[in-house]
């Protein structure tokens, strides 16, 4: 339920109108764009390639920053709560994620970017899917009205590819909350920096494209231990 703000004197509802400033012309959605307002007050324009573009690891993909015990997280930290899952390519990372999840009784902290920052994350089995957070429970979707696709149908995930998941969660088990950084917002400076000097902002890497038959999620688990 939600209210709307209305005029105490005459009962109409206030509503808020786009105007520019420079000719007062009230605008529609699609004539807005965004800008970053600079310490001189210069408006410099930030498009949408621009965001897309950033050199960024969390910009398309989800980075599991370690795996914890539920209880070591601060519920005054948990915020809004979204439904996870995969299919095609990432379905067999997803599942495998799920089950180390699962067996270890962990949950994984994870950064992720979406509307225009980067997030801090929180991954828990529920069911066949993952969320994040916590909200009142009339405000919480039942599973079954989602639609989260079945990977222990369409993944098959060995116990050795378990068991060294859940090797690599103990590993990454250690974390401390205050050396976490926001590297979207200090791409965000660096692209917006650039542009205000006249230059083209740094692109990111064109990812490689992935396909089922070259993932090979022993090598990477093994690769992501050693690094650990």
């Amino acid at each position: 339920m939600s209210f709307r703000q209305t005029h105490l004197a005459v009962g109409g509802r206030i509503r808020n109108r786009k105007v520019c400033e420079v000719d007062g012309q009230e605008l529609r959605q699609d004539e807005i764009g965004r800008g970053y307002e600079t310490a001189t007050g210069t408006l410099v324009e930030i498009t949408d390639a621009d965001l897309d573009n950033m050199p960024l690891p969390t910009a398309k993909a989800i980075e599991i920053v370690a795996f914890v015990p539920a209880d070591s997280i601060d519920p005054i930290q948990i915020g809004a709560s979204y439904y996870l899952a995969a299919d095609g390519v990432g379905a067999k990372p997803y599942e495998l994620l799920r089950q180390a999840l699962q067996r270890s009784s962990k949950v994984a902290v994870a950064k992720f970017a979406m509307r225009d920052r980067e997030r801090l994350g929180l991954l828990r089995v529920m069911d066949k899917g993952s969320s994040c957070g916590l909200r009142w429970p009339d405000e919480i979707r039942a599973t079954d009205q989602v639609p989260v696709p079945d990977t222990t149908v369409t993944v098959t995930v060995t116990d050795a590819e378990v068991d060294a998941a859940v090797v690599l969660a103990e590993t990454l088990s250690g974390l401390d909350m205050s050396e976490l950084r926001d590297e979207y917002r200090a791409a965000l400076e660096q692209v917006v920096a650039a542009k205000a000097g006249g230059e083209r902002p740094a692109a990111a890497q064109p990812a490689e494209p992935a396909s089922a038959e070259v993932v090979d999620l022993m090598a990477m688990l093994e690769k992501s231990v050693a690094d650990a």
